[in-house]
Parts: structure tokens; C-alpha cells; sequence
């Protein structure tokens, strides 16, 4: 049996359901469907926390995204995940609840593709953030309506999962009530 890799990604079906790992290039180059998370995180002014993804990364480097993003590793729940990259990206931890899943195809450069099953979790933090830069370039938080119209007038600066995620997530957002 071949030993499993912190960079295999978990293979899934369309119902989430684990099908076995796979490298993780493979699956980008193959479009496999394979478990992903996305977490956004506020600050208690409502502003969403993004990123710029490294120029070091293998795909959408540059490009402005959600608080951070990644897979899974083989055994590892998709909230231990987002956890652990909340920690390795942006340097600190929050609570985290999962609000929505994401099922999305998306071709990104270098001729890979997205096809993950994205959950997508949401937390609340006002501490420090401690970049790791081999990950992240820059980082700020911006209102919702702001970061919409940012969208908007340049879609080629975001990451497709953030298009895609970002309405379900404004949506949300406007239904709470935040204690500053």
C-alpha cells in the first residue's frame, strides 16, 4: 500500500463521501474531486479578513481571497483543517462554525483545476495576525460592500472559490448581530 503524504488530498464523491487520497498536484492537474475548506473570518466591525496569496503559490498566486483555504489532510475532519491553516497561514486561531458546503469546477492558471467540495467555515477574531509569508502576501480586513464592489470592477484580482462563496456569505454576514 503506498504511504499517504501531507500532500495527498481526500478524494471524494459527489456526496462527500471518501473515495480514497491522491497527490495533490495530480488532483489539480486531473480535476479530481477531491474535500476542501474555505474560512472566512470578521472582525467585530463587520469587515472580512481577505488575503493575497503568495506569488510562491502553485496556482492563483497574487490574487486577493478569503481569510485562508486548503485541504484536508488524510484523516484530519475538514474543521481541524481549517483550524491547523488558520494557524500555519495567518497565524492565530478562532472559534469556527460551518456554515454551508460548496460543490464548484473552476479552471485556474497553469492549466490546473479546482473541483473540490468546499466547506466553508466562519469565525470572528481581533488579535494579531502573524502572516506566514510563504503563504500570504498582504492581508486586510474591508467592509462586505466594499470588498463586493472591489468584486465587481476587478473580478481578475479573486480567486474563483471567493466569487463563488462571497454571495452565500454577505448573506449570512447581514444576518447577524455582532458585539463590539
Amino acid at each position: 500500500m503506498a504511504k499517504v503524504s501531507k500532500d495527498d488530498v481526500i478524494v471524494v464523491n459527489e456526496n462527500d463521501e471518501w473515495l480514497g487520497t491522491m497527490e495533490k498536484m495530480k488532483a489539480h492537474k486531473d480535476g479530481i474531486l477531491h474535500r476542501a475548506f474555505s474560512v472566512f473570518v470578521l472582525n467585530n466591525n463587520n469587515e472580512l479578513l481577505i488575503q493575497q496569496r503568495a506569488t510562491t503559490k502553485y496556482h492563483s498566486a497574487g490574487l486577493w481571497s478569503n481569510t485562508c483555504c486548503s485541504h484536508p489532510i488524510p484523516d484530519e475532519s475538514t474543521m481541524a483543517g481549517a483550524h491547523r491553516r488558520l494557524r500555519e497561514e495567518m497565524g492565530f486561531d478562532c472559534p469556527l462554525k460551518e456554515l454551508f458546503t460548496l460543490r464548484y469546477k473552476a479552471q485556474v492558471d497553469k492549466g490546473l483545476i479546482e473541483n473540490e467540495y468546499d466547506h466553508i467555515y466562519f469565525g470572528y477574531y481581533d488579535e494579531a495576525i502573524h502572516i506566514n509569508p510563504d503563504e500570504v502576501s498582504a492581508f486586510k480586513y474591508i467592509p462586505i460592500d466594499e470588498l463586493e464592489q472591489w468584486m465587481t470592477n476587478a473580478p481578475a484580482l479573486f480567486t474563483p472559490w471567493l466569487h463563488l462563496a462571497f454571495p452565500k456569505i454577505k448573506a449570512y454576514v447581514s444576518t447577524q448581530q455582532v458585539n463590539a
